[in-house]
């Protein structure tokens, strides 16, 4: 009787307009305090439990940093490589808005985030070449969705919260499922671009392609920052959060200038000569390769002995010296006229050091920095609420042996592991229009988590298919936040962007049976690097 009662008042309030995380954390206190033998001070209990949660640590981290790249204008940079790579073939442009996604994707963990960062910059540059609006807001709209499924992920630290999986082993068995629903929506747009006759970008050659990656080039590295700390064994998973929201406030701030009080000023202005340009140049590329070498090196070689940090600063620091004398003598045409260039650019170190030193101070209290902190905080606080009163549904849950009266009437009406993801599917296919993914999977991951772990379906393949689920539920009515999102920023109804979506939503359910019925996809990356999960047969 009770589990019927903590459905009906969930369903009731949600008919009601309550809020997702009130009508959660509501009806499990009235169940507890007047149909339940658990006493209310678990109530206080599991709240200050789940605020607790280590893993959940991760989720303001990333928001922050996903926020601080949306506002710094790596989104940009980053189109301009995707349309150098990929902008050439027919239907390129929207081919390259996806590619943007994926990239975006590893560096925000949002879906939303990523809609609004590349959405705002590709649809006004497809209608501009000759994109129908409703074709450009239909690709963004799916593409954004990726954010939530190539890794870092806050729904996969949501569903590691909720079950107590792996968040290393979750963000790679994320890894390939996204390359491939990317490259499945890529082949979706080549087929309608050769259908309708929609224009290619010209051939640049592979000098832009090293120019986009060039510029770039800080934002994308932190994909190398997060995946090589975590599987480096550098960092945890919460605190690869935190590196990379104080990453992505120095690029923004320091080095791409897009935000703070440096907005604007170059590094290298119109008066500096070519000698000096080249040197400054040579010695950029210099430090950036010791940076990444160092990174690199300490990811590659962590395990092997006899292997110390002078050594590989030794090496590294020889090998950045060369590269930057190479540099300065191939671009100056004369070997002789090195040192004079690498002196010639010691000026535009000097004046760029002095400027961020000066506003250093100030860049943490400019009116940009203060919008963002803001605008993370409130996301973070939304999430974290819902988060919070789920954990205590999933407490009642838990409690009143929900999962296990369910676990045994599904075996007993003979459901095995294939029919069982069907109906797992079906469930959250549902949800999904109705509720925010977080919320909806706390809620649905305590309940099906035992029934797969009894019928030998692998844990880390389950969160792929909950991901992919909510992504889908993201771009589908009424509820779908894709769908608000890519409204807001094109200005169409919302019944106009459904309406543009919904053929590469078909897209979506296709990669949905292939990612459900080929677990491989999901499990050979993360099991392959980390080991298995736990052991499962089927």
């Amino acid at each position: 009787m009770e589990p019927i009662i903590l459905f009906i008042f969930v369903i009731g309030f949600l008919f009601l307009g309550v809020p997702v995380a009130i009508s959660l954390g509501l009806s499990s206190i009235l169940i507890i305090a007047f149909f339940s033998a658990d006493s209310m001070s678990s109530v206080a209990i599991q709240l200050f439990t789940a605020s607790q949660n280590y893993t959940l640590l991760a989720i303001p981290f990333f928001v922050l940093a996903s926020a601080f790249m949306s506002t710094g204008g790596v989104a940009k940079r980053i189109i301009r490589f995707a349309i150098s790579a990929v902008g050439h073939f027919r239907g390129g442009l929207a081919m390259a808005s996806v590619l943007a996604c994926m990239l975006f994707a590893a560096l925000s963990g949002s879906s939303p985030a990523t809609v609004v960062a590349i959405g705002t910059i590709a649809i006004a540059g497809m209608r501009q070449v000759g994109y129908s609006k409703e074709f450009a807001a239909g690709i963004i709209a799916n593409a954004g969705t990726l954010g939530i499924l190539i890794p870092p992920s806050i729904v996969m630290v949501v569903y590691a919260a909720a079950t107590d999986v792996s968040v290393g082993r979750l963000f790679l068995a994320g890894v390939i499922p996204g390359i491939v629903a990317g490259l499945m929506l890529m082949i979706a747009i080549y087929i309608v671009a050769r259908w309708k006759n929609l224009p290619a970008e010209p051939w640049k050659g592979f000098g832009e392609i090293i120019a986009g990656g060039k510029e770039s080039g800080w934002g994308l590295f932190l994909i190398v920052i997060i995946i090589g700390g975590i599987y480096g064994g550098v960092f945890t998973p919460t605190e690869a959060a935190a590196v990379a929201a104080v990453y992505s406030f120095f690029v923004a701030v320091f080095i791409y200038r897009d935000m703070g009080p440096m907005t604007g000023i170059a590094w290298v202005s119109e008066d500096d000569g070519k000698p000096a340009r080249i040197g400054f140049s040579a010695t950029v590329y210099a430090l950036a390769f010791f940076f990444v070498w160092m990174i690199l090196s300490f990811f590659a070689t962590s395990d092997w002995e006899g292997i110390t940090l002078a050594g590989r600063a030794q090496l590294g620091g020889i090998l950045a010296v060369a590269l930057g004398l190479a540099y300065a003598g191939w671009r100056g045409n004369s070997v002789a006229g090195i040192p004079g260039a690498l002196l010639a650019g010691l000026p535009i170190w000097g004046r760029n050091l002095s400027l961020m030193g000066r506003n250093s101070f100030a860049a943490f209290f400019n009116e940009d920095t203060r919008k963002v902190l803001v605008d993370a905080s409130k996301t973070t606080v939304m999430l974290m609420f819902i988060i919070v009163n789920a954990l205590l549904f999933a407490h009642v849950l838990t409690s009143e042996r929900i999962p296990d009266a369910i676990t045994e009437l599904m075996l007993g009406y003979g459901f095995n592991w294939f029919t069982f993801l069907i109906a797992v599917n079906v469930l959250l296919l549902i949800g999904g229009q109705f509720m925010e993914p977080s919320g909806l999977l706390l809620i649905v991951a305590p309940v099906v988590f035992p029934i797969a772990m009894e019928l030998g379906v692998d844990p880390v393949h389950l969160g792929i298919i909950m991901v992919v689920n909510m992504e889908i539920g993201m771009i589908t009515p009424p509820i779908g936040l894709n769908l608000f999102v890519t409204s807001g920023i094109t200005g169409m109804s919302l019944v106009r962007v459904v309406k543009a979506a919904m053929p590469f939503v078909a897209v979506l359910f296709l990669f949905l049976i292939l990612v459900t019925y080929v677990p491989v996809m999901s499990t050979w990356l993360p099991y392959s690097l980390m080991g298995p999960e736990l052991t499962t047969s089927r």
